[in-house]
């Protein structure tokens, strides 16, 4: 999977971003076509299919954007400690979801590009995210080797995703007739996370 290819006008792509963006600010992609979305930039949809090769191609753009706004916004927090950094990465990960859920939302329920550029875009920008929390992680604990730190990075990441799905879904159960919340247990979580890794300093 390629980027537009190159005889293709860059606004033309400009445009279908933007509209992307227009739509799922406001509803999911479901309902979301290439028809529709040709009308709305003023193109036959023929061109679209020229310029992506098919509507999933399509789609894998709109993603790698969502990953780089993400990524963008995870480089933003700014603090040399990791424990509040990993906690404002907890909050902020539910934040980008909540307040652009649709968009976060085709991030899962669209299979990633597989093959070709797309592919390598959107897998460079995962890895950046998960560099950056393992870094954070083996500065918190330094007796954390590279394969313990992949490890744990990518459970810190699945229970965060699984607390943010649940609480988009409003599954996340109720204590006391109210509604359990999503940065309550976010940050519970961490506190187990964090305190099993300054025992296992302790242990050592």
């Amino acid at each position: 999977m390629a980027r537009p290819r190159q005889h293709a006008p860059d606004a033309l792509h400009s445009q279908v971003m933007h509209a992307c963006d227009e739509w799922l600010a406001k509803q999911p992609v479901h309902g979301l076509s290439l028809r529709a979305l040709a009308r709305e930039v003023g193109c036959a949809p023929s061109t679209l299919l020229k310029l992506y090769g098919s509507f999933n191609n399509l789609l894998q753009h709109v993603n790698v954007e969502t990953l780089a706004r993400l990524q963008h916004t995870i480089t933003s927090l700014v603090d040399d400690d990791p424990e509040p950094w990993l906690r404002s990465l907890a909050r902020a990960y539910w934040l980008f979801a909540e307040q652009d859920c649709y968009r976060w939302q085709l991030l899962f329920d669209y299979p990633l590009a597989k093959e070709g550029e797309l592919d390598q875009r959107q897998s460079d920008l995962i890895e950046a995210l998960f560099t950056q929390v393992e870094a954070s992680l083996k500065s918190y604990q330094p007796a954390l080797d590279d394969l313990e730190a992949r490890r744990l990075g990518r459970t810190l990441w699945g229970s965060v995703h699984g607390l943010v799905q649940l609480g988009l879904n409003e599954r996340l159960g109720y204590w006391q007739g109210q509604q359990l919340k999503v940065d309550e247990l976010l940050d519970q979580l961490m506190s187990t996370i964090l305190a099993g890794l300054r025992h296992r300093e302790a242990a050592t």
